[in-house]
């Protein structure tokens, strides 16, 4: 199976969804795991919890900053466009004034504290997850409208809940929360990931010709597609990374992993699909 000569001839439909199932079922169990241990599938920002947050100049290692607070709730120190960007998680009003004069001690140089209400952040988490449910219930009722065939549509959600679900294990193993940023690439990736199965699907069932020819058509546009926007991101990832802008730098890492994930699961779990399915005599 090449980038050039797409040849699915000698591979059974179990063979082609097996490495893809096989990673969908850990990542399963990966966030199946977060839920149990902190009450969702991955680990929320401080936009979906609440806390505080300082931007500080400073010359000083991460370890060295965590010593200095290591009295206080301190979730993440990011780079950002002035100094690195300290992140706490909430506490009471006696613990906040202590963290205030700390920071004052051994941080002149910084700037005022932002913060984020807890209950506030429990409402944008809601909000997300909302956004997410409804995104992928809309998704999968056009796609069913659109096929009226039940296996092939089944085959679409399918691989779109697989994209999802490996991006989400991958953040949480490379350690992306779940921020405001990082949920808009991911409804950004049910509609690339949707796209990319119904050109599959659409080439497959309503063309004429050999199956095996329709699917090194199918994956000789989607590829490109893919591949295009895969460059994309890729220069949005360095560019934001190197001007340490932090959302687009979440937004292009999410969709660096999205695009493998929807390379896996579309030209391997949607392919082993439609070829049974069209074996089986499902397809005219």
């Amino acid at each position: 199976m090449g980038l050039i000569n797409y040849n699915i001839e000698r591979y059974s439909p179990k063979q082609l969804v097996f490495i893809p199932l096989v990673l969908l079922a850990i990542s399963l169990i990966i966030l199946s795991f977060n839920m149990v241990n902190i009450g969702m599938p991955m680990t929320p920002g401080m936009e979906f919890v609440g806390g505080y947050s300082y931007s500080v100049m400073t010359s000083q290692t991460d370890d060295q900053i965590r010593s200095v607070f290591s009295d206080y709730p301190l979730v993440s120190i990011k780079e950002g466009i002035k100094g690195k960007l300290l992140q706490f998680g909430p506490m009471d009003q006696a613990k906040l004034d202590s963290l205030q004069i700390t920071v004052e001690k051994n941080f002149p140089e910084h700037e005022s504290m932002a913060s984020i209400d807890p209950t506030f952040g429990k409402s944008n988490q809601s909000m997300a997850v909302l956004a997410l449910i409804l995104s992928f219930i809309g998704m999968s009722i056009v796609v069913f409208i659109s096929f009226r065939t039940f296996i092939p549509s089944c085959a679409v959600v399918l691989s779109a809940f697989a994209d999802m679900a490996m991006t989400a294990a991958a953040m949480s193993v490379l350690g992306l929360t779940l921020t405001l940023g990082t949920t808009a690439a991911l409804l950004m990736l049910i509609g690339y990931s949707v796209d990319s199965d119904i050109l599959l699907t659409t080439r497959v069932l309503k063309r004429q010709g050999k199956l095996n020819e329709k699917l090194e058509g199918a994956f000789r546009t989607g590829i490109i597609m893919t591949s295009t926007t895969f460059a994309a991101a890729v220069a949005m990832f360095v560019v934001s990374w190197l001007g340490g802008v932090e959302i687009l730098w979440e937004i292009s890492a999410v969709l660096l992993i999205g695009l493998v994930a929807d390379v896996l699961n579309t030209w391997l779990t949607n392919v082993g699909i439609l070829k049974w399915y069209v074996l089986k005599g499902g397809s005219k």
